[in-house]
């Protein structure tokens, strides 16, 4: 082997390599393929595109990448493409049924299409100034996931059936990472919507408004712990629960689940101090999952007393502390009632706090990913939430979880829980 084909033979292995690795380097899979294109233009043709077909068959042209991206009219080329033709009649139609890789060095005008799907390759080629080109297919599990089209715009230097072997083989890496890409965000929704499924329907009271949200993460590769529960006791207490499991997958939503059905069980058995169901709790957790951690807070919401007044009996499991909110907009944490959190010391004694609920006033509870951003300190996001909080006091409640959530949880990379709860019955029109 000659010094000028070992040259080009590490070329290619380098950029194989950095193909995988542009891919690799984010979970959002249009990103990473934008991020391979824009590694393929300019070191093995001049422009290229992705083609993806989804779950039920329909064809999208995901990513158009040139190496002089001046030329591309702003989102004039990606977008849902024509059906695959039963025929396979074209090279992109027939790659998408199994066929290629294809070099095509004789691109016909887009008049001589066989089919509609035909005839938007042929324009692409026709637009961009293809001179040749090899539409490779995205093939892994023995399913075509799409296909790769890299084209080139120099008559004098075409692509030729020598690049073949190369191409495919770069294409049989990138199509296990798409399949891979793919089976992750499958993974992602069946946990987003485990998770939401578990999320409670509130309880309908005359004597207590309450509200609830819940967001997932922003970030695709994150489905959290958090939840939130509100049901009445048989003596007629309402429960207010919010936690927290570690973890950011499958298994923190199944534990998620798992902890929550034994809480609502040992509440309703026990109809104890707060404090003492969270030890209970604690207890069994460490019995039947052992390196489960979570944080938690319980509270029982009680009245109206003499005087109209309500009380809020509460424990906390290394969870963030209850906000109260007045009608005139002070705010206070309830920090009273702490302790460690659930799956670190089951033997550990829980205190239970008591605080009285003015009326009208808003209790809320939330999880971390309400307040907390990276590079800043929890003290900011308890402030910034006392502040948020206070200029919507007097809001009805929807509103007011609304409100709090558009402000606050848009920017977080985790997902964020709240329970609002407002002692106060609702308005009544005659």
């Amino acid at each position: 082997m000659g010094d000028e084909d070992k040259k080009a033979l590490l070329g290619r292995l380098t950029l194989l390599a950095d193909a995988g690795t542009a891919l690799a380097s984010t979970l959002d899979l249009l990103e990473g393929l934008r991020r391979v294109c824009r590694v393929l233009t300019g070191r093995l043709g001049d422009w290229c595109v992705v083609d993806l077909l989804d779950e039920r068959g329909r064809l999208e042209r995901a990513v158009v990448s040139h190496r002089t991206p001046e030329v591309l009219a702003p989102g004039g080329y990606e977008g849902l493409l024509p059906p695959v033709p039963q025929d396979a009649a074209g090279p992109l139609p027939r790659v998408l049924r199994g066929a290629g890789p294809l070099l095509l060095a004789d691109i016909p005008s887009p008049n001589r299409a066989a089919n509609p799907l035909h005839a938007r390759q042929l324009e692409l080629f026709e637009q961009l100034a293809a001179r040749s080109a090899i539409i490779t297919p995205l093939r892994a599990r023995r399913e075509v996931l799409g296909a790769l089209t890299v084209a080139r715009t120099d008559a004098d230097h075409p692509f030729t059936k020598n690049d073949l072997p190369f191409i495919e083989a770069l294409v049989r890496s990138l199509a296990l990472q798409v399949d891979n890409a793919r089976l992750h965000q499958q993974t992602q929704r069946i946990a987003e919507r485990f998770q939401r499924d578990l999320l409670p329907e509130l309880p309908q009271l005359d004597h207590l408004q309450i509200a609830a949200r819940y967001t997932p993460a922003q970030a695709i590769a994150q489905v959290g712990g958090d939840w939130y529960d509100a049901f009445v006791l048989p003596q007629g207490d309402t429960v207010l629960v919010i936690g927290d499991v570690a973890g950011h997958d499958l298994q923190a939503a199944i534990a998620m689940s798992a902890l929550r059905n034994m809480l609502r069980g040992i509440a309703v058995d026990r109809q104890e101090p707060p404090g003492e169901v969270l030890r209970r709790l604690d207890l069994t957790i460490h019995t039947l999952y052992e390196e489960a951690t979570a944080t938690c807070i319980y509270a029982l919401v009680k009245g109206p007393q003499q005087g109209g007044l309500w009380g809020l009996h509460h424990a906390s499991a290394g969870h963030l502390p209850p906000l109260l909110i007045t009608v005139d907009g002070d705010t206070r944490y309830l920090e009273t009632g702490a302790g460690l959190m659930i799956g670190v010391d089951p033997a550990h004694q829980r205190p239970t706090a008591f605080d009285e609920l003015p009326a009208h006033s808003t209790v809320l509870l939330y999880t971390d990913g309400l307040i907390e951003r990276r590079g800043e300190s929890l003290d900011h996001g308890l402030t910034r939430l006392r502040q948020h909080t206070a200029a919507l006091c007097r809001e009805p409640l929807e509103t007011f979880c609304d409100e709090l959530l558009n402000g606050l949880a848009a920017d977080t990379n985790d997902d964020a829980a709240l329970l609002a709860v407002r002692p106060a019955p609702p308005t009544h029109t005659a």
